[in-house]
């Protein structure tokens, strides 16, 4: 196995055509659907970079910025951000055309923590990520960032450290009626 890869190596986009069959019934694309094709090119970058089967372990946030219109052209980039031992994040990048206009719209950008699986479905340690400038660090920066975020804020909340104490004021102005006895 080759101990580290370049990111272009694992980029992949996919473009796809929003057809009526995809919409709600406001005429938008449904957001699950978005979600679906991004889940789609995520295990395809995460494959490529790995060289084997990968899962969805999470997704971090995803917010529709602009909405996806019937006839628009859907087109999805992903590229390998952070790697871990087993683990890594793909970035992807959701931008919808007009085709009649041309104008594109960045519709959302999320990032998928993929981890590779043998046969077994043990976990597989991955190469990690040859870095060559400061976009692919400030990416790489910003997805452990983001990882340590993550486990800080699930360590904060675990249910055998939470003290209620400590968030009455903070929730005090908050749309709630607390009756706790």
């Amino acid at each position: 196995m080759v101990k580290y890869k370049n990111a272009n190596d694992s980029k992949v986009s996919i473009t796809e055509l929003m057809r009526p069959t995809h919409s709600n019934f406001g005429g938008k694309v449904h957001g699950g659907y978005i979600l679906n094709l991004m889940d789609q090119i995520a295990f395809a970058c995460s494959s490529k970079h790995s060289q084997s089967y990968c899962v969805t372990a999470s997704v971090n946030r995803v917010d529709f910025l602009n909405p996806v219109d019937v006839g628009d052209l859907l087109t999805l980039k992903a590229s390998i951000n952070y790697t871990g031992r087993t683990s890594m994040v793909v970035g992807v990048r959701v931008e919808a055309e007009n085709i009649i206009t041309g104008e594109k719209r960045h519709c959302n950008s999320s990032y998928f923590t993929m981890v590779a699986k043998d046969e077994k479905g043990k976990n597989l340690k991955i190469p990690g990520l040859i870095i060559k400038d400061n976009e692919g660090m400030r990416r790489f920066a910003r997805s452990k960032e983001r990882k340590l975020s993550a486990f800080h804020r699930d360590s904060k909340y675990d249910a055998k450290n939470f003290k209620i104490k400590e968030y009455s004021d903070f929730l005090k102005d908050e749309n709630i009626q607390l009756d706790l006895k």
